[in-house]
């Protein structure tokens, strides 16, 4: 009888703590589902960007409900023309932590534009790396998360159909696709398939955060002819293990994967490219966030 009601009272006990841990849960969740409604509200409207690109792509895969990946849109006027500034960021960890990490650098790049009047994509690096860390040392505690980011800023098309291009990066590069071989474009690297031509300008080896001895960003000035691809994206796609060995990836096989599909229109590579990304994770965990933007000039 006595063990009949120890065995009564640890089942009533295991419910109860079951009831309190499902109703924690859910709570936990409602909250992050929220926090995805404010973060979904930090990254630019898909009409405002239909508005400045008529054929474009963004893959966005955050791993978890909220991310540390970010899209970025704003404009500027130099001389009276309206440049068009576009980036790929990707913030610290992901999840909770890096969307409250995005949110703070995502404002510090609106802020250096719109407050403090930055134009050029260094500049406008230089500015937000100031007033993130000046964020961050605000804090008592010390706060060593940062961005890694891809920033350009396209100026109007010109009577060929041709665009200039300026060009930032806290260690993340910017990708051009063209069927031009091209002797102008001062590049790191050059990738080539077909007569198709992928060149690769670096960005500076420093993120937007705490960093030894930072140093102002350089500023890149590229042609983009009609036609060609510019590409701006985070690390999340080419570092996806899957495959026979569940191994990266890597970007190689992404900048094979980008020459191939150069004839698509930007949505069918959008397609092209979660196809290939999904069939190479297969059941794999994917492990970050995911941010790939493509621009037909």
């Amino acid at each position: 009888m006595q063990l009949e009601e120890e065995v009564a009272k640890r089942t009533v006990e295991i419910v109860r703590q079951k009831d309190i841990i499902e109703t924690k849960n859910e709570e936990i969740l409602s909250s992050i589902s929220y926090a995805k409604r404010i973060q979904s509200a930090i990254l630019p409207d898909n009409s405002v960007i239909d508005r400045k690109f008529v054929n474009y792509f963004i893959l966005y895969k955050p791993k978890d409900i909220v991310a540390g990946d970010f899209y970025w849109l704003d404009t500027a006027k130099i001389d009276g023309k309206e440049i068009t500034l576009l980036a790929a960021a990707d913030c610290t960890g992901h999840g909770v932590p890096g969307a409250m990490v995005s949110v703070v650098c995502n404002g510090a790049l609106h802020a250096a534009v719109r407050e403090y009047s930055q134009k050029q994509p260094a500049c406008i690096l230089d500015k937000t790396l100031e007033l993130v860390l000046d964020r961050f040392q605000s804090s008592e505690d010390e706060v060593k998360d940062g961005m890694d980011i891809a920033l350009i800023g396209m100026h109007p098309v010109d009577r060929n159909g041709d665009r200039q291009i300026e060009f930032a990066g806290a260690q993340n590069p910017l990708w051009l696709v063209t069927t031009h071989e091209r002797k102008d474009i001062q590049c790191h690297s050059t990738m080539s398939e077909n007569g198709i031509y992928l060149y690769e300008i670096k960005g500076d080896k420093q993120p937007i955060g705490k960093y030894g001895e930072p140093k102002p960003f350089t500023n890149h000035s590229i042609k983009a002819m009609k036609g060609d691809m510019i590409y701006l994206f985070t690390d999340g796609y080419a570092d996806q293990f899957g495959g026979p060995r569940g191994k990266k990836f890597k970007y190689k096989t992404m900048k094979s994967a980008l020459i191939s599909m150069h004839g698509k229109a930007a949505v069918n590579q959008k397609n092209k490219l979660e196809a290939i990304f999904e069939d190479w994770r297969a059941d794999l965990e994917q492990v970050d966030d995911v941010c790939v933007i493509g621009v037909r000039i």
